[in-house]
């Protein structure tokens, strides 16, 4: 899971991602938090809210040919729309990635690979804003773990 962005406007909320994290791991799953080292107090956040320990936080501690090992070798990946998840669609990782600002069409995956969920409320906004996109905000954790439960009970393991 990679809770980060570069921009504001694709941050979702700390408490949002820590309740996916607590629902995946209701389910079994096994997560690590990546992020570049700007981002690992964000990660850090994440893990604290949801009891996960913090050697689960890789966040700051990969370099970027680690981070891309890591995500060619998951299960799944689940993230807003950054760098991250076109390395997924890259890999071939199913993916779940969270679209706020910016339009799906234009930046997700594409739509002939079913291995890739894409959240989306269904609106563009302003990728440069200084808050979180509005539509970004329509996306709920159910909505975040009920996609990766659907791609999880597909995948193979790896």
């Amino acid at each position: 899971m990679h809770p980060g962005a570069a921009q504001a406007s694709r941050r979702w909320p700390v408490d949002r991602w820590a309740e996916v994290v607590r629902g995946l791991r209701a389910r079994g799953a096994q997560i690590v938090l990546s992020g570049g080292p700007d981002e690992r107090e964000r990660a850090l956040a994440v893990a604290r809210r949801a009891g996960l320990a913090e050697s689960a936080v890789l966040a700051g501690r990969t370099r970027p040919l680690e981070l891309a090992a890591l995500v060619a070798r998951a299960r799944l990946l689940v993230s807003v729309d950054t760098g991250v998840a076109h390395l997924a669609t890259a890999y071939g990782t199913p993916s779940v990635v969270l679209f706020g600002p910016t339009d799906p069409a234009l930046w997700g995956p594409p739509a002939d690979r079913p291995q890739h969920r894409v959240l989306w409320a269904g609106r563009t906004g302003d990728n440069f804003s200084g808050r979180v996109d509005p539509g970004l905000l329509a996306l709920w954790p159910q909505h975040v773990v009920d996609a990766a439960g659907e791609l999880l009970g597909a995948s193979p393991v790896r």
